[in-house]
Order: C-alpha cells, then sequence, then structure tokens
C-alpha cells in the first residue's frame, strides 16, 4: 500500500481519475490505511519538529553570540564606527546559516536550492543592487571615515549626530530627536559636511543698521561682546567685525568669530539676544525696507 502512496503521489490526479483513486484507496482496510498515512507523517512531523528545536536554539545562539561579541569589543575598545558594521555582519551572517541548516533539516536538497538562487541570479541581483550598493558604500564609509559615531553632520538633506553606522546605512539623530535611517550608497557617493572633523566651527551674524549710524562703534560694541564671552576662541583667528555691504536701507555689518563644535548654537542664540537689546540701548537703528514713491502730476 506504501508503494501505492508514493506512486499516487508521483501521478498527476485530475477531474476524470480522481474518482477512481479515491475508491481504490477506501478499499484498503481501515487499520491498513491509517497505519500507512501514520508511516507517511510521522517522518515528515519529526522533521518540522527538529526544524522548529533547531530554529529556536539557533536563534537562542545567534543573540548569545551577539551580545558576547558587543561585549568583546567594547572590552578592546573598537572604534564604534567598526562596531556597529561588524554587529550587522555577524548578524546577518550566521541568520543565513541557520536558514540553510533548517532547510538541509526539512529535505530540501540544498544544492538544488543554490541551483534554483543561481537560475534566477540575474533577477536577484537587480532586485539586490540597491542592497549591493549600499554594502559597498558602508565599506568605503568605514575605510576612508568621512566621519565617525559621534560626529555632527548634514548629508542627503538631514542634519544630526551619527549614532550608529550599520552594514547597509547610517543612522542619525537629528536635533529635534528624530532618527534619521541613511542608505551608506548614496551616502558614500555624496557631499558630506562634517561639523565635528576639527573640533570648532565658525560663528557668523549680520546686523542692519541705519544709513547715518556709526560703524566704528557698531564694530567696537560687537567685537566686545564676543571678546567678553569665554567661549570665543582665538585660534584659528581672533573675532572679526566690518561692513560687509550697504543695501537699499541699511548698511551691514558682519561679525565673525571661532567656537568649539558644542559652543555653537548656545554662542549664536545668546549673541543674538545681545545684539536685539544692547545696539538700540546705544542708539542704533534696525532700519525696515523702505520704498519711496513719487507720483508725477501731469
Amino acid at each position: 500500500m506504501l508503494l501505492y502512496f508514493t506512486q499516487l503521489q508521483a501521478d498527476t490526479l485530475n477531474a476524470e481519475n480522481i474518482k477512481d483513486q479515491l475508491s481504490t484507496i477506501t478499499s484498503f482496510p481501515p487499520d491498513q490505511l491509517l497505519s500507512t498515512l501514520f508511516s507517511m507523517l510521522i517522518p515528515v512531523a519529526l522533521k518540522i519538529l527538529l526544524a522548529v528545536v533547531i530554529y529556536s536554539v539557533g536563534a537562542w545562539l545567534i543573540r548569545k553570540v551577539k551580545k558576547l561579541t558587543k561585549i568583546m569589543l567594547e572590552k578592546k575598545d573598537v572604534d564604534p564606527s567598526l562596531k556597529g558594521f561588524f554587529m550587522s555582519f555577524v548578524s546577518i551572517t550566521l541568520t543565513i546559516l541557520l536558514i540553510l541548516t533548517i532547510i538541509g533539516i526539512l529535505g530540501i536538497n540544498t544544492t538544488s536550492f543554490a541551483a534554483l538562487l543561481a537560475a534566477g541570479g540575474v533577477a536577484i541581483g537587480m532586485a539586490m543592487s540597491g542592497t549591493l550598493q549600499n554594502f559597498a558604500g558602508g565599506v568605503m564609509i568605514l575605510f576612508f571615515k568621512p566621519f565617525k559615531v559621534g560626529d555632527f553632520i548634514e548629508a542627503q538633506g538631514y542634519m544630526g549626530t551619527v549614532n550608529e553606522i550599520r552594514i547597509t546605512s547610517t543612522f542619525l539623530n537629528t536635533p529635534d530627536n528624530k532618527l534619521i535611517i541613511v542608505p551608506n550608497g548614496p551616502l558614500s557617493n555624496g557631499i558630506i559636511n562634517n561639523f565635528s572633523r576639527t573640533g570648532v566651527r565658525r560663528v557668523e551674524w549680520s546686523i542692519s543698521l541705519a544709513y547715518g549710524d556709526d560703524i566704528h562703534a557698531a564694530k567696537e560694541l560687537i567685537l566686545s561682546m564676543l571678546n567678553s564671552d569665554e567661549r570665543v576662541l582665538n585660534e584659528p583667528a581672533v573675532p572679526f567685525a566690518g561692513l560687509d555691504k550697504m543695501a537699499d536701507s541699511s548698511i551691514v555689518i558682519v561679525a565673525r568669530c571661532w567656537v568649539k563644535t558644542s559652543d555653537f548654537w548656545d554662542l549664536y542664540f545668546k549673541i543674538n539676544e545681545d545684539i536685539y537689546t544692547t545696539f538700540p540701548a546705544k542708539g542704533f537703528n534696525f532700519p525696515f525696507p523702505q520704498l519711496d514713491v513719487t507720483v508725477k502730476q501731469g
């Protein structure tokens, strides 16, 4: 009877012979029928059960390996940029090995499975072209190091602190605490503005004053504000103030100074407030745009 079921699985049932096949099956004694069904189902059930057990144990081992790898990398003081990339690579590699093991346990011929993947290589390659590009971009970022974890960068239209560099993407935390995930491919090929590379940044203010105001006194006033703040640096250059341009309704004084990257925004907003409160108190005027209209009679 088992031989008959094996032959039945290999044959194609259709509407014409299905009735005959069912009649033949029901003609077997019930005990023999149940015994044959159990003899066929038990090996399959055991394979499925073993696959579930292997998956559970494998997933647990992968978590343990990742945890131990993370601890080991932290003890060896590995670069945080490399640590995120390596952890991602280990996770993906172990997961693929686990999947291949389960496929083998279920009785699927891994050679045939590999041949199937090879046959669909073109389609898979096209579908994964973006992923492969992002992987290559991640390798380029780790090799050339245009930025590292903790740097404040501007790239792909976003600004933020690099939180993690993974195998295919980079995680940025924006100043308003948004998490931006940027693919490594476009990131490695695009323009990157790294504000943390040198540790210092230049701050600039443009102050519009009315025509007739004393520009020398205005320059001295803004320079005194900058020089009195301990966060202002004298290297790579001392604070500077000068006449930038003469606009239609105002003259524009520009002031510049250098600060640590971490002090940039605090100093910028502080000096803005000082300009707004101190300049009018010293007799300077902030002009509004004006337009003179002349009407000709005639």
